[in-house]
């Protein structure tokens, strides 16, 4: 059983976009994910720059999970959450046998950075079987493009949060609209559906 979780352990990744309303939805979110989840989780939430610390510190107190506002170079691992820092842009990128979290200061994407679909176009060239996505509260479309782009390369699961959920129903309803997800659904519901499609250790 355990050379079993060795084997898998490491071939998926959880990919999160958030913007207006985020960081309630994030600190409803995040604490429903166990301790012994099999994957690491990125997050991009639209924040300006010296905001984002704060967030990961008070998702870190809510959660099983280990979470901490992302620094360049960190080695992504499983069981932990990276959240982007406010005013950069975050990727996954390959670094030997290892994942790594990389900044970039290029200029804003959808009108925004950290820009999700940044995020999510870095994790087709990374080494992850698999990638879960989940696009929750926010204006715009940021995401759409990422995921779309993103699914040419990987096997990618998305899940949109549901307008009745949302503060505002801008990124899921374009996810939905672009026939990247089914309807929206609860944030419950999308912790259940990241559990079960990336297990637990």
């Amino acid at each position: 059983m355990i050379k079993s979780v060795e084997l898998r352990a490491g071939r998926k990744i959880v990919a999160i976009a958030s913007s207006t309303g985020g960081p309630k939805a994030l600190q409803n979110l995040i604490p429903l994910l166990p301790a012994n989840l099999n994957a690491p989780v990125m997050i991009v939430q639209h924040m300006p720059a010296g905001f984002t610390e704060a967030l990961a510190g008070r998702l870190n107190t809510l959660s099983p999970l280990a979470v901490k506002e992302a620094a360049d170079g960190d080695v992504i691992n499983t069981g932990q959450v990276y959240l982007a820092r406010g005013g950069r842009h975050m990727k996954a990128a390959k670094s030997g046998a290892r994942h790594v979290i990389r900044y970039s200061d290029e200029p804003t994407r959808e009108g925004v950075r950290p820009c999700a679909n940044y995020m999510y176009e870095s994790l087709a060239d990374c080494g992850y079987d698999e990638v879960v996505c989940a696009v929750l509260t926010g204006m715009g479309a940021d995401g759409t493009v990422g995921i779309r782009n993103l699914k040419e390369k990987k096997r990618v699961k998305v899940f949109a949060q549901s307008e009745a959920t949302c503060a505002v129903y801008g990124m899921p309803r374009s996810i939905v609209l672009a026939g990247l997800s089914g309807p929206g659904i609860s944030l419950e519901r999308i912790a259940q559906e990241i559990i079960k499609n990336v297990g637990v250790i």
